[in-house]
């Protein structure tokens, strides 16, 4: 067993606001060891503002920042020049263990370069699995391939351990932790008054508001226009509704979403918020309609029903404990789904009463508990292969 004196150099990758929000608790928690625990933060900025926002939210900094954002980027371009910038950067400061979180192309990126350098991997938020390699997309194929090369994983729940087990991945590498989403809203707290003016201008007590986020890629085009249509009519047969949308920064939601709602009486029209901002909106909220993967977990922490705007989800733990259901882009669905949550009391009461599937709060003592065990046992399992230049012939 090697020495308890030693400090493991633990390396972890955020480039999205999500990771940043997610990972917060794993950090702060390895940041409690500081005999044992060096942790050192590295930034892709995948999506720089977005990360910016919750990287402050959680006072996290950054180590070093690798600032691989560019305006337009294609998913093979970022890719592309991820892996080479943090396999130069794993060279440099060649830590013990690298921790990812979610199935980004940051993640992807990190993964395959700390696999190509012999260092051991542990993915947060392992074995979450839609079944169909395009939706969503890019994401879907991105968690599996991480998986493969992944040393520990950190499965969120019950349903994403046997996720993992079906694909051979063998058990003892497998730690159900809970989801650190919900450790994450437990340092959350807002004060009463919002950071954007607009939601302050809001009747939070006269009115019904709904919450509605939507970015995903496989959305777009003619999918995203019809659910701004179902927008409009839910607001044109409901008088007494508000709904807030922040809108994504990608050109492609706001080049839809903002002609399409623009100047409509009852939608209201944001900049990305700040994340206590964003979690006050889901608590004041009366229902959320979301494609996000994060916020069909943060909705039933704060029990709030949730319909999705997709047709299939990675999360199928929200639909199960009866927090969500699936509505897809089909514009009289979600128009009839929202009518019946705003009208019955009783189906409103059906889905806000069940238990969150997302675990207690305590997922990221779990992982560094177990990351603990493994560094003293010396059970990390770095790869006796390291890079090597490729022969020239």
């Amino acid at each position: 067993m090697p020495p308890t004196d030693r400090r493991y150099r633990i390396a972890i990758v955020l480039g999205t606001r999500p990771e940043a929000i997610k990972m917060a608790p794993v950090i702060r928690q390895l940041r409690r060891r500081p005999g044992l625990f060096q942790p050192l933060v590295i930034t892709t900025s995948q999506h720089r503002e977005m990360l910016a926002q919750a990287m402050r939210a959680f006072r996290i900094n950054s180590d070093i920042d690798l600032g691989l954002t560019h305006h337009n980027q294609t998913l093979a371009d970022f890719t592309a020049r991820a892996l080479i910038a943090l396999t130069a950067t794993f060279r440099q400061v060649n830590p013990d263990l690298l921790l990812v979180q979610g199935d980004t192309s940051t993640v992807i990126s990190s993964a395959l370069a700390a696999f190509y350098h012999g260092v051991p991997i542990g993915h947060v938020e392992a074995g979450l699995r839609s079944g169909d390699t395009r939706r969503p997309f890019p994401e879907e194929v991105n968690r599996r391939m991480a998986s493969s090369v992944t040393d520990i994983h950190f499965a969120p729940t019950e349903l994403a351990r046997e996720n993992l087990l079906r694909e051979r991945i063998s058990d003892e590498h497998i730690y159900v932790t809970g989801n650190t989403i919900v450790d994450a809203l437990q340092e959350i707290r807002h004060d009463g008054a919002f950071e954007d003016p607009a939601l302050n201008q809001l009747d939070w007590v006269n009115r019904q508001v709904l919450l509605a986020t939507v970015h995903r890629r496989e959305n777009l085009g003619q999918n995203l226009r019809d659910i701004c249509a179902a927008f409009r009519r839910i607001v044109e047969l409901h008088p007494q509704v508000d709904i807030v949308i922040p809108v994504h920064l990608n050109p492609m939601v706001r080049e839809v979403v903002l002609p399409e709602l623009r100047n409509v009486e009852g939608i209201h029209l944001l900049e990305p918020m700040a994340y206590h901002d964003l979690i006050e909106v889901m608590r004041r909220s009366r229902l959320v309609l979301t494609d996000s993967g994060g916020i069909q977990e943060e909705a039933p922490a704060l029990r709030k029903p949730v319909l999705i705007l997709r047709s299939l989800t990675e999360r199928p733990e929200v639909i199960e404990s009866g927090f969500g259901e699936l509505v897809g882009c089909d514009r009289d669905l979600i128009v009839d789904e929202v009518h019946r949550l705003l009208s019955d009391p009783v189906a409103y009461a059906s889905m806000t009463s069940g238990e969150n599937p997302f675990g207690d709060g305590h997922a990221a003592e779990r992982i560094v508990a177990v990351i603990t065990e493994r560094c003293l046992a010396g059970k990390l399992f770095a790869s006796p292969y390291v890079e090597a230049p490729v022969p020239q012939h």
